[in-house]
C-alpha cells in the first residue's frame, strides 16, 4: 500500500485552497496529467484523506450575528451530546473538541449570544462557558507535510506503506499486516453466512 508523496500533498493543497480548481491547473502545478491527477484524487478520496469538498463561506460578508468564539468546560459523559447539539445549530461553523473535555465553538450569533446557548445547549454536562469575541479568524488551508495514517480495521494499529486492504461489499478496509486481513476476512464472512442463513 502506497503512502502520500510530494504530488499528493501538493494536490491537498491546493485543493484545500481551492477545491474548485480544475484538474488542469493542478496538473500544470504538480508537473503531471489531468487523469493523473483525477487519479490521484479518487485514491485520496477512497482511502478517506478528501472526504468532501465544501464550501467556505465568507460569513463577514453576509449579517450572519455576532462571531464568537465559545469554550466550554463540559462533564466527560457530556462530551459527545454538546458537541452534536452544537454541530447541529446553524450558526455555528466549527466545533473542537480537546483532550481536556472541552468544546470550542466558533460560530456567528444571530441575537443575544447567551439566549443561543441556552437553547442549543442541553441542560446536562456544561459546567462552564466562556464566550469571546471575535474581531478576525481565518481558516488557513493545505495539509503541510502530513502522511497517511490509517487504522487497522482489525487491531487499530497504523497501517504502514506494507499494509494490505480489502472490498468487502462495496466498502475498503485497510490492515497493518496480512494477518489482521485473513482474522477480519474470516469473521466478516462468517457474519455474512450467518445472516443470509
Amino acid at each position: 500500500m502506497r503512502g502520500l508523496d510530494d504530488i499528493d500533498r501538493e494536490i491537498l493543497s491546493i485543493l484545500a485552497e481551492d477545491a474548485r480548481t480544475p484538474y488542469s491547473d493542478i496538473a500544470e502545478s504538480v508537473d503531471r496529467a489531468p487523469p493523473t491527477v483525477s487519479d490521484r484524487v479518487d485514491r485520496l478520496r477512497d482511502l478517506g484523506v478528501i472526504r468532501r469538498f465544501t464550501v467556505d463561506l465568507d460569513r463577514s460578508k453576509l449579517d450572519a450575528g455576532t462571531p464568537v468564539l465559545v469554550e466550554l468546560a463540559v462533564a466527560p459523559d457530556g462530551v459527545e451530546g454538546v458537541r452534536e447539539a452544537l454541530r447541529g445549530a446553524d450558526a455555528v461553523e466549527r466545533v473542537y473538541v480537546t483532550a481536556g473535555d472541552r468544546v470550542l465553538a466558533h460560530a456567528h450569533v444571530p441575537g443575544d449570544v447567551r439566549d443561543f446557548l441556552d437553547r442549543v445547549l442541553p441542560d446536562e454536562g456544561v459546567r462552564s462557558r466562556d464566550v469571546s469575541l471575535l474581531s478576525d479568524s481565518e481558516r488557513a488551508p493545505g495539509g503541510g507535510d502530513v502522511s497517511l495514517a490509517l487504522s487497522c480495521a482489525e487491531c487499530g494499529n497504523t497501517v504502514t506503506a506494507e499494509g494490505e486492504s480489502r472490498t468487502l461489499d462495496g466498502d475498503t478496509y485497510y490492515f497493518c499486516c496480512s494477518s489482521c486481513e485473513e482474522r477480519f476476512v474470516e469473521r466478516y464472512e462468517s457474519f455474512a453466512d450467518a445472516t443470509n442463513a
